[in-house]
């Protein structure tokens, strides 16, 4: 059975950690025959880094459905891992992806939502569960990742000159955040993983759901992320006005993406982000989710207290 993937979103953060896993580990890359991202910049850095481990570049050009469906065709992709993009129009150009697989007859398909917004993309994926006439109605997958951990380190500024991590969360009111690398694991475990009808018959028709391992309130991040630095770290609970002030003079990303991330903090602030859902992770896996003082190590170098400048008033 051959293993053609295509990832959209292929430059953004999760498609290309997913494809680079699905190249560079031998487990992984012994079961895929071709890999195929999909990108709406070519000229992203990421892309070439990719074509050099062996992945093909195709432009996407959202609105061009009927090209989609012969692009899909062209590149032979039996499976597809649809990642909405950080676009204003994101909802809309996945939505397109999904209807355009169906036409193409791709036959596996897996999705990573970010927010409440994508259960309705979540239910076109899964709503061609059981229907004969449509190829992805054998194999369709979708994990909803919790909040990113790496969107802790957007406020690098606060972190190495004061040695503060600044969120809008409120003082006790707690999240499980997911490292990025341990969801691109999940997705590489399921889009190599083959069954009589595509998808390994334990992954197929799933909803995996995937947070962190711990419940953290402000403080606790801020232990956790002292403990990796060697240096104290201090939580600081801000106002939701000067969250959205830093995101936008500090955080290289998308409207949209910071919309999220202020929506997400509201249901912090809620008390609706009080649970821990790691079963799936464990089970795809057979392994167990980055803990808070590992993932700060990593970025350890992004938080890391900086010392001032001292002025010299010599004469």
């Amino acid at each position: 059975m051959t293993r053609n993937i295509c990832i959209t979103a292929g430059e953004g953060q999760s498609g290309f950690l997913i494809a680079e896993l699905l190249l560079k580990e031998n487990k992984f890359a012994k079961r895929i025959d071709s890999i195929t991202s999909l990108v709406l910049d070519p000229t992203n850095p990421k892309c070439t880094e990719l074509e050099s481990l062996g992945a093909k570049i195709v432009p996407h050009h959202p609105g061009r459905e009927r090209q989609m469906v012969k692009t899909f065709k062209e590149v032979g992709c039996d499976t597809i891992c649809v990642i909405p993009p950080a676009h204003k129009d994101k909802v809309d150009i996945t939505i397109e992806l999904c209807e355009t697989a169906k036409k193409a007859k791709v036959q596996n398909r897996k999705k990573q939502p970010r927010l409440r917004e994508f259960i309705d993309i979540e239910n076109i994926v899964l709503s061609s569960k059981g229907d004969p006439s449509v190829e992805l109605g054998h194999s369709p997958c979708v994990i909803r990742a919790g909040f990113y951990a790496e969107n802790l380190l957007l406020y690098p500024q606060q972190a190495q000159l004061n040695g503060i991590l600044p969120l809008p969360i409120g003082e006790n009111h707690k999240f499980a955040p997911v490292a990025l690398g341990d969801i691109a694991y999940v997705a590489a475990c399921v889009l190599a993983g083959k069954g009589k009808h595509g998808f390994d018959d334990r992954h197929r028709g799933q909803m995996m759901i995937v947070t962190g391992p711990m419940l953290c309130a402000g403080k606790e991040l801020a232990e956790a992320a002292s403990q990796a630095v060697g240096q104290k770290m201090e939580f600081e609970n801000i106002s939701e006005r000067e969250a959205k002030r830093i995101l936008k003079a500090q955080a290289d990303i998308d409207d949209s993406e910071k919309e999220y991330l202020l929506e997400y903090y509201s249901l912090v602030r809620e008390g609706k982000t009080n649970y821990v859902v790691t079963t799936a992770f464990h089970d795809v896996t057979g392994e167990q989710p980055t803990q808070p003082s590992e993932f700060f190590r990593m970025y350890s170098h992004e938080l890391r207290p900086k010392k001032k400048a001292k002025t010299d008033n010599s004469t």
